[in-house]
């Protein structure tokens, strides 16, 4: 069932968000400087159900004292990168719960949110909104040699 796409209020502006990187999907070479980087489909919602971007919130985790580096790591997630919920909000999307339960194929997991673009285009992040939250990452899990970006 889909989450209709709204700003969580107990979601704080300092918490953080951690968005899992999946290095096929999410790695390209930099055309430019040769070097490896995070492409634009690292900041951009998913063509699944809820059309928002998957992202895993850390004080979830932490609260039922997992280690989140190992959560939020797995064979096809090998890094991550992490930034605050004000980030999200200051680029004009919104952030919301979404645990994943019951989904064929998908293992459970309590502590998925999604960000999402404007209540006018919720499925849609811009250019800028993209290159706003690239530009509040840090690494969470470091992919090493990617530098975090969108052109």
């Amino acid at each position: 069932m889909a989450v209709e796409p709204y700003d969580e209020p107990a979601i704080e502006n300092d918490d953080v968000i951690i968005r899992r990187v999946n290095r096929d999907q999410h790695v390209v070479r930099d055309e430019i400087t040769g070097t490896l980087r995070t492409s634009s489909k690292l900041f951009s919602p998913s063509s699944g159900l809820n059309g928002g971007m998957s992202v895993d919130l850390l004080k979830l985790i932490e609260a039922d004292g997992l280690n989140v580096q190992e959560y939020v790591t797995t064979p096809v997630f090998t890094g991550s990168v992490q930034f605050a919920a004000h980030a999200v909000r200051t680029a004009g999307l919104r952030v919301g719960y979404d645990p994943i339960k019951d989904m064929p194929g998908v293992p459970d997991n309590p502590y998925h949110g999604e960000v999402w673009g404007s209540p006018q285009n919720p499925r849609k992040f811009t250019t800028t909104q993209k290159r706003a939250l690239a530009k509040a990452s840090t690494w969470f899990v470091e992919l090493a040699g990617v530098e975090i970006k969108v052109p």
